[in-house]
């Protein structure tokens, strides 16, 4: 283990390279499927398989998700793209190269903001957002020694997301990736889920000297199954290369592999020459030309983004920034919850209902939020019944909620009068019973007198006991005050 002041010595540098898959219904250069967990290589055809004489065509929905994300991001959208061939061989790379954009990618620049726990805020500037093909996939069967290649991911559209080596701790980069899987959910273009292999994520890690202007050489890691992966390989690569560094041996820039069971990195080769991937402009491919009236009808249709509806619950609707968080970190939670705040004023109690009951009812039986039993508007009428004093919030979640989950045509004042639970606010009602508890408790009355004002939380569990949970807490504790402070 290093010591903290060595490790304080050294400035980790990361950047990261994001592979979201875009959810077309087809791949970016034919027309077959996309859908995944079928046979292997169902969806394939000449035109995935790069058979000679076949011609490849854009998706237009892989580019106008591209541009989405660019502009989720603040990148700048560039108008007209070449698409490039970049030659490298992989037994799951059929046609020998793979189509992806080099000098002119769609997106230039950017940044994406992140929270960290501490509060601090920072963004993490872009590099760049380009559009490319996936590969197919090798597969290693246990006990055989042939590998087998599945082609049906072949030519599905990918974005490639660039980050500039702003990243300087392992929670800087799992804030990272966690905004960017919000992003590319809340556009709705990339379902974010790194066990399927949807979004992936590649580090480049290196170390330096405090207050150093030049970067250390860098260390590409792969194979990182998800964001808490991520974390525990850029902490051992970090602890690993300072402990290189401090020993005198020079860091080779190489790319490894992250072992999961193991949390360490292994190499796996080494980089020190540039691959010559032999770009060149793909002959069969115009430029896609991004239009004026095209970028407009996309900027259109972009939905409120997760900082925007953040910023809404804190500012608009005055949520504490925890609140705000838990809210936004799911697309489909925050527009319900949005939908619900324009049928009530009390967004402090939507947004406890959200994060108490209904986030537990969802989790516990593994719901979407689409097949929550309550829409938002017997939601707001459940509110409503705690802002006119007719229940009060405790009586509300565990009591009524809990019989609108299953009665889902029943209203809950008409719950709460079947079940006898509305609140007994009327004072002449609730005077002989606080005169009733009093009387019974003359000592404790005394000692309350005498200075003990502690005693009012006893007193006030007496009145609830004796009126069955139905006084009003408020007016109850105000006619207690009057007549114990006279």
């Amino acid at each position: 283990m290093l010591s903290a002041e060595i490790k304080d010595k050294y400035e980790l540098v990361v950047g990261l390279e994001v592979h979201a898959q875009l959810l077309t219904k087809s791949k970016m250069y034919a027309t077959d499927s996309t859908e995944y967990g079928n046979l292997p290589n169902t969806h394939i055809s000449v035109l995935t398989l790069g058979h000679p004489g076949t011609l490849p065509k854009v998706n237009r929905k892989a580019v106008e998700f591209a541009v989405k994300m660019g502009l989720a991001c603040n990148s700048q959208i560039t108008r007209k793209n070449i698409f490039a061939r970049k030659n490298y061989f992989y037994p799951d790379l059929p046609k020998g190269y793979q189509i992806t954009q080099d000098k002119d990618p769609i997106c230039v620049g950017g940044e994406v903001p992140v929270s960290l726990s501490d509060g601090t805020k920072k963004s993490i500037a872009l590099t760049r957002i380009h559009m490319e093909e996936d590969a197919g996939k090798s597969m290693h069967l246990a006990g055989e020694v042939d590998t087998l290649v599945d082609f049906n991911r072949a030519g599905v559209p990918l974005i490639e997301i660039v980050s500039e080596p702003d990243i300087r701790s392992s929670e800087e980069a799992y804030a990272y990736l966690v905004e960017i899987k919000k992003l590319v959910r809340y556009l709705d273009i990339c379902d974010g889920n790194m066990e399927e292999g949807s979004l992936r994520c590649d580090a480049n890690i290196s170390v330096r000297i405090r207050g150093e202007k030049e970067y250390g050489k860098k260390v590409e890691v792969k194979n990182m199954n998800s964001f808490r992966n991520v974390s525990r390989a850029i902490e051992y690569e970090y602890e690993r290369q300072i402990e290189l560094i401090e020993k005198g041996v020079e860091i080779i820039s190489e790319t490894r592999t992250f072992d999961a069971t193991t949390g360490t990195t292994a190499s796996m080769r080494t980089k020190e020459d540039l691959n010559d991937y032999r770009y060149f402009p793909e002959p069969d491919l115009s430029p896609v030309v991004v239009s004026e009236e095209w970028l407009e009808s996309i900027k259109v249709s972009m939905p409120s983004l997760p900082r925007e509806l953040h910023h809404k619950f804190v500012n608009e609707f005055g949520l504490p920034e925890y609140d705000a968080g838990v809210l936004t970190d799911s697309k489909e939670i925050a527009l319900y919850f949005e939908g619900l705040c324009k049928l009530t004023k009390n967004y402090k109690a939507a947004s406890n209902l959200m994060m108490g009951p209904v986030k537990s009812y969802l989790n516990e039986l593994t719901l979407h939020i689409s097949d929550f039993p309550i829409s938002p508007e017997r939601l707001a009428q459940l509110i409503s019944l705690i802002d006119e004093g007719k229940v009060n919030f405790s009586v509300a979640t565990q009591k009524i909620y809990p019989v609108m989950l299953k009665e889902r045509e029943q209203s809950p004042l008409t719950i709460a009068q079947n079940l006898n639970l509305i609140q007994e606010s009327d004072e002449g009602s609730l005077l002989p019973i606080i005169e009733s508890v009093l009387a019974e408790n003359e000592a404790k009355v005394a000692e309350y007198r005498s200075g003990k004002k502690g005693l009012m939380g006893m007193f006030m569990g007496q009145v609830m006991k004796k009126s069955h949970g139905k006084a009003d807490p408020k007016v109850a504790t105000k006619l207690l005050a009057e007549i114990l402070d006279n």
